[in-house]
């Protein structure tokens, strides 16, 4: 019996952050299934090179594809229009029945509308993994290249209903077939959006032997330690979580908080002149097709810890954590906090349930529909951030049982996210 042939296209292992991570996983998954075989086409450059910013993990030892039979290929450059023919010609080679584009950035919607046209065209179902369609920081020309890219789509994954609420309006004369289990019919005129919740990282795993009372103490952590991990941007609300923990550490001497994780707009060397020239035409482009809002230049949250006089009670990690020292923030924290100003699917919630680590989010996006107040984590209001302060205070007086958040994260797995896909 032949295999089914699938391809995840998206960023591979060597990139960083969460879309890398979630392909790889998505991978990692379908390969388990005996009667799949799976290929994993990646970017070599995802973004116009004038962006200012560094992409690849440079520090990571560990290879989260041993022990696969994944065959990966770095080939797509998005400045090099050559590379998304070599690319529709390796997929052609391959003869998958379905290929999984990971869509996270509206200025991809030039080269991947050209690859999945010529893809689909072939009769290969071209499976569309959003993980927003309107982006958090939208500009002028996004809406041109989303809408270029998505049309293009056989079908869509759905991580939120609010994502189908942006497609109605990106497509109003269209209908979509909602489903919640993969169940779709490429003879229907009309495409499907399959609704899944974005899966609980298996990528990760506490380590035992870790010392994690050592690791408290020579870091100086307290009793209760609240968590802010991840890429600092302003949508994710790090200056939220810095004026929230403020109130709470005002009232209490046993909190602290660990904030980890890279500003993303500062991984390049400001001195070289590659990207002060980088800069200057991202600056440009920026200025013509950015609204001002949107616009994080100034966007210095970490400021506020010396204005805050909070210096004794923050561990700072403004840095890429390695994959294999991912697991040490997580097991010595107590609680996620997402106080985010608008949320679409959340690979570091997901992380932080992949540690049964339970969260605070505002009530923004999908975290309705995820979180649970009291099971695996709380709610608080957006924008309100004294009840971002209660609610931290809330989870030290009612802690979460661990155990709920294992049972409540169930559903969320990678075996039922491949089913769907796989529309068995």
């Amino acid at each position: 019996m032949s295999k089914r042939k699938i391809v995840c296209f998206g960023p591979g292992p060597s990139f960083k952050g969460g879309i890398s991570n979630y392909n790889t996983s998505l991978a990692k998954a379908l390969d388990k299934f005996e009667n799949i075989e799976v290929h994993i086409i990646s970017w070599t450059q995802q973004y116009p090179a004038i962006v200012p910013r560094e992409f690849k993990d440079k520090t990571s030892k560990i290879d989260f594809l041993d022990g696969t039979d994944i065959e990966i290929k770095y080939v797509t450059d998005y400045n090099k229009p050559s590379t998304w023919s070599e690319t529709v010609n390796i997929i052609l080679e391959i003869q998958p029945e379905i290929v999984i584009f990971q869509w996270y950035n509206a200025q991809q919607g030039l080269p991947l509308s050209r690859i999945s046209k010529r893809i689909k065209d072939k009769g290969i179902e071209c499976l569309f993994d959003l993980h927003f369609v309107v982006p958090k920081e939208n500009s002028a020309i996004d809406s041109y290249f989303t809408k270029m890219g998505l049309k293009q789509a056989s079908n869509f994954i759905i991580h939120a209903l609010t994502t189908k609420e942006e497609l109605n309006i990106l497509f109003p004369k269209e209908e979509f077939i909602l489903s919640t289990d993969g169940t779709r019919n490429n003879l229907d005129k009309n495409r499907h959006l399959i609704k899944l919740f974005h899966p609980v990282y298996d990528l990760f795993k506490s380590q035992e032997e870790f010392d994690v009372v050592k690791f408290k103490k020579d870091n100086n952590l307290n009793k209760y330690v609240f968590l802010y991990f991840g890429f600092i941007r302003k949508y994710k609300g790090l200056h939220n979580v810095i004026r929230a923990f403020k109130i709470l550490a005002d009232n209490r001497d046993d909190v602290s908080l660990i904030i980890c994780g890279e500003s993303f707009w500062d991984t390049l060397d400001s001195k070289k002149l590659s990207t002060k020239f980088k800069n200057f035409i991202f600056g440009i482009a920026k200025a013509l097709f950015f609204k001002k809002k949107d616009n994080e230049k100034n966007y210095r949250p970490l400021d506020l810890i010396d204005e805050l006089e909070l210096n004794d009670k923050v561990m700072l990690k403004n840095e890429f954590v390695p994959n294999e020292d991912v697991h040490k923030y997580f097991q010595v924290s107590d609680c996620g906090l997402l106080f985010y100003l608008h949320a679409t699917p959340s690979g570091v919630e997901s992380l932080n349930y992949n540690f049964k680590l339970p969260v605070i989010a505002t009530n923004v996006g999908h975290f309705p529909e995820t979180i649970e107040n009291g099971v695996n984590g709380y709610l608080a209001r957006e924008n309100d951030i004294k009840d971002m302060s209660e609610q931290m205070q809330r989870i030290i007086k009612s802690p979460i049982n661990r155990d709920n958040i294992e049972k409540k994260t169930k559903e969320f797995s990678w075996e039922n996210y491949c089913k769907a896909i796989l529309n068995n």
